[in-house]
């Protein structure tokens, strides 16, 4: 018992950190979150900014003159930025639901070692996780074997599923689901179908929210499936309108017949830098926003195959 005691103490002593030091972690990861919060600060500050004081000082962290001419500006060209919100909302959406559909169905029949398929399939996801086939043959089989140019679908299914996201699937269930559970619902009568969703996922939550936040972020951030697919101006992406933005003022001008003014007063009024700005937080804000009702599940889910003691 002495020794276990003392054991103990040898290990608490090994795994202390001094004041010191840890003053010095602390100082170290502050500046590191300030570092993330300031780009965020910088831009929010932009957003805010008249478009005169931005010609004249540049980008402040704090705003030289106070202006909401951005936001009023977006407010003004509501249908094309609402139309643009509603499919990034739609995309993203429908493809998470599709894409952890997907990932965790294949993930599961990955893990279960009486798959008779189980090596082919394993390297099927694997090889493309090392060699990619290339743009040319990708715009090529979605745009025209599968037709989807200028469709809803060509921004959902190449983004769809991932080899990375099957493969976290395939370890967490491998890991966490016994063979026995599954073996005792076969004997009952459950057919495969029923195991995976009646029993499987209802205690798969971290993984679930784990590819859920990957397959978010992938879906609200993504633009460049539109520049690839999209031709249309009303399937474009909050995203793909901000990346038109940011290379070409005039995207926004093209609306300028529905607002009833010129497209040389529009280029001469129009809050260029600010307005950018502000349609960038409108992309951020959400995801921060939903990311901490993530965090303990996302979190969980990173730490799949750690050793566990």
């Amino acid at each position: 018992m002495s020794r276990q005691t003392g054991y103990e103490s040898g290990l608490e002593k090994f795994n202390r950190i001094g004041k010191g030091t840890n003053v010095i972690f602390h100082l170290i990861f502050i500046i590191l979150a300030l570092l993330c919060l300031i780009p965020v600060v910088v831009v929010l500050s932009i957003s805010l900014s008249s478009e005169a004081s931005i010609r004249e000082t540049g980008y402040k962290i704090l705003p030289t003159v106070l202006s909401g001419d951005a936001y009023n500006y977006i407010v003004k060209q509501g249908s094309m930025i609402m139309k643009a919100l509603g499919v990034s909302v739609l995309v993203t959406v429908l493809g998470t639901f599709i894409g952890v559909l997907l990932t965790t169905s294949m993930g599961y029949a990955l893990s279960r070692p009486k798959f008779k398929l189980n090596g082919l399939l394993t390297w099927v996801v694997f090889i493309p996780m090392i060699f990619n086939g290339g743009l040319v043959s990708s715009y090529y089989i979605n745009s025209s074997l599968l037709g989807l140019k200028d469709t809803i679908w060509a921004l959902i299914l190449p983004l769809a599923v991932s080899s990375f996201n099957v493969i976290i699937c395939r370890t967490f269930f491998k890991s966490t689901i016994p063979d026995g559970l599954i073996e005792s619902a076969e004997i009952d009568g459950a057919g495969q179908f029923r195991i995976f969703f009646m029993m499987v996922l209802p205690i798969s939550l971290p993984v679930l929210a784990t590819i859920g936040l990957f397959l978010c972020f992938s879906y609200w951030n993504d633009w460049f499936q539109s520049m690839l697919y999209i031709d249309n101006q009303n399937l474009y992406s909050l995203q793909a309108l901000l990346n038109s933005l940011m290379s070409n003022v005039d995207a926004l001008a093209r609306n300028a017949s529905t607002m009833g003014v010129s497209y040389a007063q529009l280029v001469a009024t129009m809050p260029k830098e600010s307005a950018r700005m502000a349609v960038a937080i409108m992309i951020v804000l959400p995801v921060a926003l939903a990311y901490p009702f993530f965090q303990q599940y996302f979190i969980s889910g990173l730490t799949i195959g750690a050793v566990k003691g």
